[in-house]
């Protein structure tokens, strides 16, 4: 697989997952979701998102601050539900998919059009989006920081009955975002199918 495809149709698509609301975080911390987006350019991915506020809009301000292609999903069914219905951004992203299917549905599809899941400060939707993409055996990055929710997602994974061994902590989005990468080139060239 080429992931270098200058047209983003062979690129590995890597979902970037976090709160919608930041501000509970530290300014420091939307700088780390813009570095976020900007190591997933900078190392041949696509970025994808669920089309929202907060850290992963941060991140996606990141990756096109490169230039790179940030594809979102909406929880919405038109781009007027998105706007005035939901109240989410159109900036940032150069495709929004509307799937329609609210916020629990937007998480499926969003994680499942994903080859890998990188984690960042969330809560509940976050931790959705995770729980998802480990029941389906994704590669998945945690972002350790100033939040709490690397540690509930420890948590969640040692009391869990199913094993994932394709979960990554780490501090720095660059070795995070390589780390996954490593992972991901695995998955594709033994064809395992995750789900």
């Amino acid at each position: 697989m080429n992931n270098n495809d200058k047209h983003g149709a062979n690129k590995i698509k890597l979902c970037v997952s976090g709160s919608a609301d930041m501000s509970f975080l530290p300014p420091e911390d939307y700088e780390k979701a813009k570095e976020l987006g900007r190591e997933v350019v900078r190392q041949g991915a696509t970025l994808v998102t669920g089309a929202t506020t907060g850290f992963p809009l941060w991140a996606a301000m990141g990756a096109k601050e490169l230039g790179g292609i940030s594809i979102g999903f909406s929880p919405a069914y038109s781009e007027r539900e998105h706007v005035e219905g939901y109240k989410l951004p159109v900036d940032y992203m150069d495709i929004i998919v509307y799937t329609g299917f609210g916020y629990t549905g937007r998480d499926l599809l969003l994680t499942r059009s994903s080859d890998a899941v990188i984690i960042g400060p969330g809560r509940i939707g976050t931790i959705h989006e995770f729980t998802v993409a480990y029941e389906d055996g994704k590669p998945i990055g945690i972002l350790r920081g100033d939040w709490e929710t690397d540690e509930v997602i420890k948590m969640i994974i040692d009391k869990s009955h199913k094993i994932n061994d394709k979960v990554i902590f780490g501090d720095n989005p660059k070795e995070l975002v390589q780390k996954v990468l490593e992972l991901v080139a695995i998955d594709k060239k033994s064809n395992r199918r995750v789900l």
